[in-house]
């Protein structure tokens, strides 16, 4: 069901060649771009017509308005499965802590006596938030999406998810409720690259955004990537990615499972054990069977992902070549089972998230454990983090020097200028200090400023 690498025996090579030995789903965003680039151009042109006929195209539903009205949020709150909503309410309630941690201050540093730099933090205008709404309906990731962006400041919030033929068109109920536990009242019944058009360019209904966030198919990706420099984005997810490196203290039903939960997700789902335990490898693989039969999306989902490209064992020689292996990997979700578990974990550099032991499954953080699960994909986590406050939040530099501040590094200003063949430059700090024709002769501070 699941293939073996093994890098036991030779060192292991380094850099981009340690990565190109290791799985990774097909996921092709330049090809998907060319589709997508007549559809977004569409809704440019068209607006809300072009929304309502794409979703008849592949949502199967002719809408009557795309702007979902405000007593269908208020209903689907209602309606929720009181269990469901408990739920919903701790997993904000947690999100919501960790995220109010992440504000970030106003910072002045006093670089020289009248002169100072201060950064402050402004959130963007107006976000777009996408939660999918495909195979499976995720109103955790209108958690994940919303809170943050409430916890920056961000003063206009509008959510996008799919139509549903079997709601009449609608999001998904339990989105809109999410929406509804949150204070979200604008949202909009646009899937895929629609959404993402929608929020780039507005509509008669919805006003344009100026930065789109979410996870979400290839689609979604290849939209986000034509977008780029109009809006801003989080990030062009991929799919789904789990990597557990283990030892053998782990316990092989618990691995099974944790790699089960992810490959459920999606076929390019990638689901990797890296191990230098041969016996818990036989172990796990002998586990996979039993508990794949036993749930559901076998055959359109968890096979495929599992027997897939993307998806291995890979066997190593001890706990170090395995960091080497998954920090070369940048898992999306990065389960710790080892002995030392923590300490182990502290020397992971590149990860979306890390599971530390074996009471945190990545489930936990999907759902409830108050960290993100918006999380760079592909092995973007070398470079890249995943949602957080800092997302809707920009820095801003003020500089503010006195005449005298500026008088003591004037020299400097101008020597780099002139460095740089940007004579410009330095004429712009020389006018504040001296007339046309000294300048024209050559300049310096004169004494006493």
């Amino acid at each position: 069901m699941i293939s073996r690498i093994d890098l036991r025996g030779d060192a292991l090579p380094d850099g981009p060649a340690l990565r190109d030995l290791l799985p990774r789903a097909d996921f092709d965003v330049s090809a998907a771009l060319e589709k997508v680039r007549p559809i977004c151009e569409a809704v440019h042109h068209r607006g809300d017509a072009a929304l309502i006929d794409y979703a008849e195209k592949f949502d199967g539903v002719r809408l009557e308005s795309v702007r979902v009205p405000a007593q269908a949020l208020a209903d689907a709150l209602e309606q929720l499965d009181p269990a469901v909503r408990a739920a919903l309410e701790e997993s904000i309630r947690r999100t919501r802590l960790v995220h109010r941690a992440q504000r970030r201050t106003t910072h002045t540093t006093q670089v020289v006596p009248g002169g100072s730099v201060t950064e402050k933090w402004v959130p963007v205008d107006r976000v777009g938030l996408y939660a999918p709404g495909g195979r499976s309906v995720y109103p955790s990731s209108v958690i994940m999406n919303v809170v943050p962006a409430q916890e920056a400041g961000v003063g206009s919030i509008a959510l996008a998810s799919p139509a549903q033929s079997a709601f009449g068109g609608l999001p998904h109920p339990t989105i809109l409720a999410a929406c509804a536990l949150l204070g979200v009242d604008e949202v909009y019944a646009a899937g895929g690259a629609t959404a993402v058009a929608m929020f780039a360019y507005g509509t008669e209904s919805c006003p344009s955004a100026d930065m789109v966030t979410g996870p979400g198919n290839i689609w979604v990706a290849a939209a986000k990537r034509y977008f780029t420099g109009r809006i801003g984005i989080d990030a062009e997810a991929g799919p789904t990615e789990i990597a557990v490196l283990a030892d053998d203290t782990a316990d092989p039903a618990h691995i099974a499972a944790d790699l089960i939960s992810q490959a459920e997700h999606d076929p390019l789902a990638a689901a990797v054990l890296v191990t230098d335990s041969p016996d818990l490898a036989d172990a796990v693989e002998k586990e996979l069977e039993p508990q794949v039969a036993a749930t559901k999306h076998i055959d359109d989902r968890i096979v495929p992902a599992l027997s897939g490209r993307q998806s291995a064992i890979v066997l190593v020689d001890g706990v170090d070549e395995g960091l080497r292996v998954v920090n070369a990997y940048g898992a999306e979700h990065l389960e710790i089972q080892t002995a030392d578990a923590a300490a182990v974990a502290d020397r992971v550099r590149n990860a979306g998230a890390i599971f530390v032991g074996p009471w945190s499954p990545v489930s936990l953080g999907d759902y409830a454990a108050g960290s993100n699960h918006v999380l760079p994909t592909g092995g973007c986590a070398c470079h890249s983090s995943g949602l957080s406050v800092q997302s809707f939040l920009r820095g801003i530099h003020i500089v503010d020097y006195t005449k005298d501040a500026l008088a003591d590094v004037a020299h400097h200003v101008v020597t780099l200028a002139e460095a740089e063949d940007l004579p410009a430059h330095g004429a712009a700090v020389k006018a504040r200090f001296v007339g046309d024709e000294q300048m024209s002769r050559g300049w310096k501070v004169p004494e006493g400023k």
